[in-house]
Order: C-alpha cells, then structure tokens, then sequence
C-alpha cells in the first residue's frame, strides 16, 4: 500500500479554542446531541416520529411491534454515535458513554449468527436479504455503522463495537466479491466504501481496502445487474436511472458528476481514499475531472450541491436555479468529505477554498442556532406564497424542522461539527499545511521532535490570523499557509518581519525554517466586501450579484429589508460597509448600504407598461447565508439584481 501519504491530525492532538466555532462544539455536546438522542428515541413533542431506537430493540428481541421509518433508518443511529464519540474527545461524559455502550450491547443483540445487522431486514422482511441493492441500503446502512464503531473505538480505546462492525464486514466479505462464488454487487448509495477504508486503517487488515476497491471498481460495469432488479424497474425514469446510482459507466469512465448529488459525493470520498491507500494515480486523474465539474459547472455559491428535487440531483452544466434549489445539507457536507480527502491526496488551496466554502454557507445553514431544528433542503431565494403554492417548490421549507421524516441531515451537521478538528490541518512528512483559520493549538511529529502550533484569530469576520510554534527545540520544517482563492491581498510576516519572497506552491506560502519555541507567524487577509458574479451561462443569475466577505456569502432578508426582495437593485460594492453586530447571531459581521428598490406606486392595475426608471434610493442590510431563517420566517436572497 501506500506508504508516503500525507495524514489528518487526529482529534485528540488538537484543541480548539475559536470563538466562532467553540460555542457550536459545545452546543453539540451540551444541546445537540441529547435532543439527536431525544428525536431517536421519539421523545420530541410535536417532531417527525423516527422509531429507529426502537427498531433496534425489536430486533435485538427486547421489545415487540413492527418497524418503522425509511428503509435505511440504521444510519441515523449511527451518525449519531460517531457524532457522540468525536465529542466525547473533546468533552468527557462520562453518562453518554454509557448510552453508547447500551446502544452497542442492543445491537449486538440484534445482530445475526452470521454477522448480519439491519432492523429492516431483520423485523420487517427476513427474506429479502441482499434482494434490492438499488434501494435496499443494507450496504449503506452498514457503513455508517463501521463509521461510528471506528469512531467510538478511537475515541474510547473500546473495541467491542469495532469487534460487531468486523464480523458483519467479514460475513459481507463472504459473499461479495470477484470470487466465483460471490454475487458481483455494489450499492445502490455508496458509503460503505468509506467505511471499509476507515475499518483498515485501524485494523491493518487489507481484506476491507480490497473490499472497497472491488465496490468502486466493479461500479458501472455492463451490463449492470442493478437494471435487472425488480424495485429498479419499478421507478425506473430519466431522473432515475443508473446514472441516478453513478453506474452508468465505470467510475474511472466518469467525467461528469451526475445522478443523486449525495450519493455522488460519498463516491468520490471513497475513491479519494482508495487513492490514498494505493497510490493509483489514474483513479487521481478522473477525480480531478470530476472536482473541475462538480466546482466549475454544477456547485451553487455556497458550496450546495443538486439542482433539482427529484431525484435530490444534479441536472446539466450550469443550471442553477435559486428557489427551486435542492443544494442538500447532507450533499455540501459530503462535499467538505471528499474537499479533505483530496487535500491529503494532493494539498492545493482549491479544495480547502471549496471545504470552507461548503463548511461557512451550505452546510452551516442546515442546523439552527439553538440546534434543534434542521433545514434538509437549502434554496437561495425564498418567497413563502410561492413555496406554499407551487407544486415544483413542494422541498423548499420556509422554517428549520425539529426532526426529518428522512433524517440523515440532523446526525450529519453534527458528526460534522464534533469532528472539526480533523480539518484544519494535515501533516506530509515534515510540511504541516494549515487548510482552515480557526483558532487552536495542534501537535505534531516531525523528524525533529514533537512541536505544536498555537493558531490565534477572530475568523472568519477577520482576516489577521496569528502561528506560534511551540518546541522544545530548534527543530527544521515547513509551515504551509494557505492563501484562499477569495483574497486579492495579503501580507506575511515573521517574528514582526514581512516576507517578501516566500514560495506559494498549490495556493500554499511555504516557510521552512529551523523554528525556535515563540517563533509567530502573522497573516493578514484583506477582507473587503466584494460583489460577485456568476458565469453568464447560469441563466437564472444574470444581470444579478451576490455579497461576498471573505469566505462569507451574505443574504437579505425580509426581516431586515422588508417585501419583495427581488426588486432590490445594488449599484456599486463602494456604497456597502461591513460592521460587527455583537448581538446579533452571537456576533457576526454585517453588511449595510444603500441600494435602489423599484417603485410600484404608479403601476396601479398595469401588469406591463413601456419602459421607464421607476426606482428609489433604499437602505440594505445583509447577514450570512447560514443564520438566514433563525429570528422569523419571511422572505430571503442571495442573487440581487445590479443596476448601472
């Protein structure tokens, strides 16, 4: 395998202390993952009903009635473990580690002789086993769960999970492969891909890398044995083929991101980690294809994926409606997935631009302040009659829900956020690259010892961020700063001394050096409010621009500007200003000036008249996209209209 690789700091070498994102880590633990744990249970007044705890006590046998709740149900217990245990490093607690291990003793009673483990299958139909690959999600459901067994064991040192996870693999293993004897099979929502090559890591048994490398290999063959499937057929349309699946060619055939954006992502996440393990360098080059399509052509400004509803999918190349938008909170955080992975298989500062596009906008505008409503569905216009009216805006919700019928949402943002840490930095060899400005302390391995980096700022509503290295000793390395896409000036200094001459490789200022204990790194991004533009082939957005700070795209809201949105007009980025509203949104920068609005006074009754400037000067006032929607239900707008 592999050996020179580049590698994630794991969560118990880093500790953050950011101001924005340390009161959301600690939301999760205090709030979030007990009412996660409460709507599992069914114990939310008022909230979708989930049963999936309960499904899980009916299979172990510790309960009687019937299942209940989407096919794949399992993940949602899952998720939510994984997410429980990244926060158990860093919060103790001791009572949530006990609930885990009580879920882990349930579904190690509902697990089969033969290693077998699914509710579905298991209470409400026993005889159709591995009989709907399409939409059965056995093998999705069981890579959640070897996620979250894989994440309790590293967070723990508890292997009884692992051990579950391992058989059920090793049973799976036993009748799926290239082997003669074995069904030729894959599923229909990829993950378990992921999951095999998380349970290898910890485990060093190649059987699961070879596992996940057959699933991604053998993807898309023809003929495909997924046409053949009875509940194929069934819904078999244009919007729900087998590129719906990403089986409409092999994947290393593929060069555009088609079919269910979720699914989609979670592939190339685990291609990116097969990539990683064997060095395949052609697997490399068809991501790269992929990358360039889905950011170039298919991904909404906020880092929101999916343009259309039915089949929660991708359509064509630049087709990018606002408030028919699906942009799934689960498919932009798939996207900050495969964003990681590639910046270990090859660290250039794009895909850290698009991880934190995707983490600060689209994936953060599907969990509300408080944590305990949930958006599944993220459009960037909203206009209430319309959403209640029309039958083609039937996804779109004007407000956070409390719970999700299909809840996969809910325990993703929060196995997200609980595993922060992992993102910020990665190590290869003895260049550490920094990917995210947020405060923390990190420690490293270097050939020269142990050193930490102290990383110091008030991002992402400031750009002057701080490094100090801490080592015992003079030790030599390489400090990799990224330079985002979005900023147009920077300066670097050392010790008080601007470099000027620094190398930037990928997007990334390379500084080595032999580093002495107090040695400060400061960078200064300038964050001027910008206006933005999208490609004159995004129909729905020309003649229109967005509001952009930093790694920040901002929204008006009804609340703050009033009706009728869309007959907002921006003239020129100079009449906007940026100021930090302390009690608003725990704090968060603002963007107001003046604008033009259309004048409606004279129309009367007229549905048409001839043309004529019919505007007034207007006052506006932006926020970031991702706290739209958590003071009142109302309208809001990304793309606004730009006059002169």
């Amino acid at each position: 395998m592999n050996k020179n690789k580049a590698t994630q700091i794991s969560l118990q070498d880093i500790t953050i202390t950011d101001r924005f994102w340390i009161g959301r880590m600690e939301l999760m633990a205090r709030e979030v993952i007990p009412y996660q744990w409460d709507a599992l249970n069914d114990n939310i007044p008022g909230a979708e009903p989930s049963h999936a705890m309960e499904n899980f006590r009916i299979a172990a046998g510790e309960s009687t009635g019937e299942f209940h709740g989407m096919v794949f149900q399992d993940s949602d217990v899952a998720k939510w473990i994984e997410a429980a245990s990244y926060s158990l490093v860093n919060f103790p607690n001791p009572d949530l580690e006990r609930t885990i291990d009580e879920v882990v003793d349930l579904m190690g009673k509902a697990q089969q002789s033969d290693g077998y483990l699914n509710t579905y299958f298991t209470v409400a139909k026993p005889d159709q086993r591995w009989k709907d690959f399409s939409g059965g999600h056995e093998l999705y459901c069981a890579g959640h769960l070897m996620e979250a067994a894989v994440a309790y064991y590293q967070a723990t040192g508890k292997s009884i999970f692992l051990t579950i996870m391992c058989r059920y693999a090793d049973y799976i293993d036993s009748i799926i492969g290239p082997a003669e004897n074995k069904m030729k099979v894959y599923c229909g929502h990829e993950e378990i891909e992921i999951a095999l090559i998380k349970l290898y890591r910890v485990t060093d048994n190649e059987r699961y890398l070879k596992l996940s490398q057959y699933f991604i290999n053998e993807r898309g063959k023809q003929p495909c044995f997924l046409a053949e499937e009875p509940t194929f057929n069934s819904s078999k349309t244009k919007w729900f083929g087998l590129d719906y699946h990403q089986a409409q060619v092999p994947v290393r055939e593929q060069t555009k991101a088609e079919g269910h954006s979720v699914r989609a992502m979670y592939l190339y996440a685990g291609m990116t980690d097969l990539a990683i393990e064997t060095g395949d360098e052609t697997l490399y080059q068809v991501l790269q294809k992929l990358w360039d399509n889905v950011t170039h052509y298919r991904m909404y400004i906020t880092g929101g994926l999916g343009s259309q509803g039915h089949g929660e999918r991708f359509t064509l190349d630049y087709d990018l409606p606002n408030d028919s938008a699906y942009a799934e909170t689960c498919a932009t955080i798939g996207l900050i997935f495969w964003a990681e992975r590639m910046l270990l298989l090859h660290p250039e500062s794009r895909y850290a631009d698009v991880m934190e596009k995707a983490l600060y906008n689209g994936a953060l505008s599907g969990i509300s302040l408080d944590g305990r409503k949930y958006f599944y569905v993220n459009p960037l216009e909203v206009i209430p009659e319309a959403v209640k009216d029309r039958y083609d805006l039937q996804h779109v919700k004007l407000e956070r829900q409390q719970w999700l019928g299909c809840a996969c949402c809910p325990p993703n943002i929060a196995r997200l956020i609980t595993s922060l840490g992992q993102y910020i930095y990665s190590q290869d060899g003895d260049v550490l690259y920094t990917h995210l400005y947020i405060a923390s302390e990190a420690g490293f391995h270097v050939k020269g010892g142990q050193v930490r980096l102290a990383q110091k700022g008030n991002y992402p509503w400031d750009g002057q961020i701080t490094f100090t290295v801490q080592t015992p000793k003079e030790t030599e390395f390489t400090i990799a700063v990224r330079i985002p896409g979005w900023c147009r000036e920077y300066q670097l200094k050392l010790n008080g001394i601007t470099l000027e001459e620094i190398p930037v490789v990928h997007g990334y200022a390379k500084i080595r050096r032999k580093w002495g204990n107090g040695d400060e790194i400061n960078l200064q991004l300038a964050m001027p409010v910008e206006l933005i533009q999208a490609h004159p082939k995004v129909r729905e957005d020309i003649g229109k621009v967005a509001i952009q700070r930093g790694p920040v795209v901002y929204c008006l809201e009804e609340i703050d500007n009033g009706k009728d949105l869309w007959s907002i007009a921006l003239t020129t980025k100079e009449k906007l200003t940026a100021e930090f509203a302390e009690d608003l949104f725990d704090g968060v920068t603002i963007i107001s000036g003046e604008a033009l609005k259309a004048d409606d006074s004279s129309w009367r009754d007229s549905l048409y008249h001839p043309l004529r400037d019919q505007t007034k000067p207007f006052n506006i006032k932006a926020v970031p996209y991702c706290f739209w929607g958590n003071r009142q239900p109302g309208e809001m707008l990304v793309w606004i209209h730009r006059k002169g």
